[in-house]
């Protein structure tokens, strides 16, 4: 059986057991070999069909076989925070934590908006775990979660099968989905948007026409695996901002089969298709995201993923980072590898920076002073790849994130020393 199904969006059935899957109904009265059916439900159940996104299971057991959840203490999911500022922030990459240490006890929150409970806004974090999780299971009922390994590889493995993820890749995880994950190397560190809205989809392309941008048929979702592991669990989730816990008595990972378009996938960033100029003037950085999450106000994300990748610059006369700008939507921004043209030596790979609605930002004084002297012959942008998370809502940052040691205080200054223009 191929590990990995592809395609878009697409309604998979796939079985780790021939013969597992009903043929022409969803839940009969017999399932084959005794497994349980249940419906894994990601919208109402009244959204309309091309918005509806749902899976059936096939499972050795019910999930709800569990007693009642408690709090579970996490200081590192925690979202509370001053008031929102506007003033621009800029992180060192992450200190890895000091023994052993997993991807759910290894996060910490750095910035907020919205609410879960409206499903509205996101909540940005930053892993870094030195241990894999054992014994235990998560799953976010606030939201989708968009991972983005930086440093390290990792086993996910959900529900619906076993996903395994490296730097330079992205993964989502559903809202709902219970996983696990294991780490392929001794540590690993990476970003995670946890999407509150509208779920993450291809972003439309207009007058680009019907290819380019990421391709549905790069996306990857796994085939049917499970386990038949009778030894307890922990069952943690996210819940209204909160962490949880109960106790299963085997594996939450025991679906036989399933059939469904709401899955987990893998998309490798390396394949995306960027357009760019041919001509003069410096394209909207649109023109790069991977996926968006829509709001109801058309042309307006909730939030948008949006990559920096290697790429050539051909544009004549023209200042090609990006420009000073200000903009309505709040970025969010990290690097995987290399170096972001618009940004001096202090964003480094795993850093982060955080720009809030409106607030003026763009290149730093080295950069603008390199980039109106370049020579404009074609230029290859290579072993880069910086990413945003773009939305239409102000980032709080959180009282963790701005006790960081890895806060830059001199950030601002690399605005400072301009030279005024001469008329």
């Amino acid at each position: 059986m191929r590990p990995y199904l592809t395609g878009f969006g697409n309604h998979f059935a796939t079985e780790a057991v021939p013969g597992a899957l009903p043929l022409g109904q969803n839940s009969p009265q017999a399932v084959p070999f005794g497994l349980y059916a249940e419906q894994f439900s990601g919208t109402a159940f009244t959204a309309p069909r091309g918005e509806n996104r749902r899976t059936w299971f096939y499972r050795l057991r019910p999930s709800a076989g569990h007693g009642a959840f408690q709090p579970y203490e996490a200081p590192g999911w925690r979202t509370d925070g001053p008031p929102p500022s506007p003033n621009r922030l800029r992180w060192s990459p992450l200190n890895w934590p000091e023994g052993a240490v997993d991807f759910v006890d290894g996060m910490t929150a750095y910035a907020v908006s919205g609410d879960p409970a409206t499903q509205t806004g996101v909540a940005l974090y930053l892993y870094a775990a030195t241990a894999s999780m054992s014994g235990r299971a998560f799953f976010n009922a606030d939201g989708e979660m968009l991972i983005v390994p930086q440093d390290g590889a990792l086993r996910i493995v959900t529900e619906c099968g076993v996903i395994e993820a490296a730097p330079l890749s992205v993964v989502l995880i559903p809202r709902g989905l219970k996983f696990r994950i294991e780490l392929l190397n001794q540590r690993a560190r990476g970003y995670v948007c946890e999407n509150h809205g509208t779920a993450f989809r291809l972003p439309e392309l207009g007058p680009i026409g019907a290819n380019g941008l990421a391709n549905p048929r790069d996306f990857e979702t796994p085939a049917a695996a499970f386990e038949d592991d009778d030894t307890p669990h922990q069952l943690l989730q996210k819940f209204q901002g909160g962490l949880w816990t109960t106790t299963l008595a085997h594996s939450p990972f025991d679906v036989v089969a399933w059939h469904g378009n709401l899955a987990p996938f893998r998309y490798d960033l390396r394949r995306f298709n960027t357009i760019n100029t041919v001509s003069f003037d410096h394209p909207d950085p649109s023109i790069f995201t991977v996926l968006t999450s829509p709001s109801e106000t058309p042309g307006t994300a909730n939030v948008d993923f949006v990559i920096f990748p290697p790429r050539w610059m051909v544009a004549e006369h023209t200042f090609r980072p990006p420009w000073f700008h200000r903009n309505i939507m709040s970025e969010f921004m990290g690097l995987l590898e290399g170096s972001y043209d618009a940004k001096g030596d202090g964003f480094a790979p795993g850093g982060a920076s955080l720009h809030n609605s409106l607030n003026a930002h763009g290149p730093d004084r080295a950069s603008h002073a390199t980039a109106v002297q370049a020579d404009l012959t074609p230029n290859k942008y290579e072993g880069t790849m910086a990413f945003m998370f773009e939305s239409r809502f102000v980032l709080k940052p959180t009282q963790q994130a701005l006790s960081l040691p890895g806060l830059q205080p001199d950030y601002d200054a690399g605005w400072s020393g301009f030279e005024k223009a001469k008329l």
